[in-house]
């Protein structure tokens, strides 16, 4: 399976349990692997028989900065499956990073990954 990978989709979302994170807003680091075929784009070399990339960013920031919501577990959820909706893709593995996440030591990243494949 080919592969087009973003990394480093970034905006400033609402996402978090505490009244804070709703409030203040942080920023959140997307990437995200879809799995297709590029033989028919290759052959033809035409962007509709592929993913297109800026689309796909797009699709995320829009998640990133919309609905808040408690976990980035459900935001990866809803990113992967709007992939999966709007793009021919077999597959698609998205990681939510929150680099600034309430966290009382130091620390590098928090991350999750969610993989989620056609039916």
């Amino acid at each position: 399976m080919d592969r087009i990978t973003l990394t480093g989709v970034t905006a400033v979302g609402y996402h978090g349990v505490f009244d804070f994170e709703r409030r203040d807003g942080q920023p959140f680091v997307v990437d995200a692997v879809l799995h297709t075929d590029f033989t028919k784009a290759a052959e033809t070399d035409d962007l509709q028989y592929t993913a297109h990339y800026g689309e796909v960013a797009e699709l995320i920031t829009k998640h990133i900065e919309g609905e808040p919501l408690n976990l980035i577990e459900a935001l990866a959820v809803r990113i992967a499956e709007g992939i999966l909706a709007n793009y021919s893709v077999a597959a698609v593995d998205v990681t939510i990073h929150k680099p600034k996440a309430p966290i009382e030591v130091p620390f590098g990243d928090v991350t999750v990954s969610v993989h989620r494949e056609r039916s």
